[in-house]
């Protein structure tokens, strides 16, 4: 009897733990990297000389088919993703591949759905481009911005020198 008893109890715990995996969207992995911002306290900043950049993602899971990032949005989900979150999902990507070679796709978290974006050499491209045009936008200070959301402009780490910035 007490085995049995036991043995539900097993059953029913590894049952809540598959549930509560599934519910946090990260795919079936070990994670082994989590921003401080998160549960775990890591502050490892990923960076590329070669490519002038630097970020943090939200985790990093080890997968089977490689060490996937996942980026972490508290906002419902749009219809698709925005393209700025595809972008910064492929910069992590793109920052992945120095330690841990390409990863197969990443994962843009919503708050109530998920999305996983294959990291694909158009994919690549299309974010090289970017990051240069972003540079060349800076170098000939002709940047254009968006100031549809005051409170992105508010944040920004450039506001003080921005021409553009919202009062």
């Amino acid at each position: 009897m007490f085995s049995a008893v036991l043995l539900a109890i097993g059953i029913a715990l590894l049952l809540l733990a598959v549930w509560l995996w599934r519910r946090s969207g990260l795919p079936l992995g070990r994670v082994i990297y989590s921003d401080p911002h998160t549960w775990q306290s890591n502050a490892r900043t990923f960076v590329s000389q070669r490519y002038g950049l630097v970020g943090r993602p939200d985790y990093l899971v080890r997968t089977p088919r490689g060490v996937v990032p996942v980026e972490v949005k508290n906002t419902p989900a749009p219809s698709q993703p925005h393209p700025s979150h595809v972008m910064q999902l492929a910069a992590y990507c793109l920052l992945l591949e120095e330690t841990y070679g390409a990863p197969p796709y990443g994962i843009l978290r919503y708050a109530d759905r998920q999305f996983a974006v294959d990291y694909t050499p158009a994919l690549r491209e299309a974010l090289l481009n970017t990051l240069q045009a972003m540079r060349a936008a800076l170098a000939t200070a002709h940047a254009e911005r968006s100031h549809h959301e005051p409170a992105r402009c508010f944040r920004c780490g450039y506001r003080d020198l921005c021409d553009q910035a919202l009062a």
